[in-house]
């Protein structure tokens, strides 16, 4: 999986190599770099600030829920990148499934602990109104 994002990656950055010297600008790596990360970053900066917004209406857990996965995600890739470079253990795509399946399933039991409480303090009030 990791191969094939590479190549999907290295496709894109050999086109926009090609593209800028076509329109004879004499971009180097870095300036590239500078460019497309700042161009990507602004764009999800302005999804993710519309999706949080709306969020931020409704549902608190949601937003910590997605900046939780998404610190796990970069975290997991850090730590199989990590074995890769130090030879301490295999670097394999499917750990970091396993590992955010585990937060997915972590998650999952704690919403459903919160959600029982939640259902029976609203069960306990109702019995208390109708007394």
């Amino acid at each position: 999986m990791l191969k094939y994002i590479t190549q999907i990656i290295n496709y894109f950055h050999d086109n926009l190599i090609l593209l800028t010297k076509l329109m004879g600008l004499n971009l180097n790596d870095k300036q590239l770099h500078f460019l497309v990360i700042g161009f990507i970053g602004i764009l999800l900066f302005i999804v993710v600030h519309k999706l949080f917004k709306f969020l931020a209406r409704h549902s608190l857990t949601a937003i910590s829920f997605i900046y939780t996965f998404t610190v796990l995600v970069v975290f997991v890739f850090a730590i199989e990148i990590g074995q890769k470079v130090t030879g301490r253990g295999n670097m394999e795509f499917q750990d970091i499934v396993e590992g955010l399946w585990g937060f997915l399933v972590a998650f999952a039991i704690y919403m459903a602990i919160v959600l029982s409480i939640y259902g029976l303090k609203n069960w306990l009030r109702r019995l208390k109104r109708i007394r």
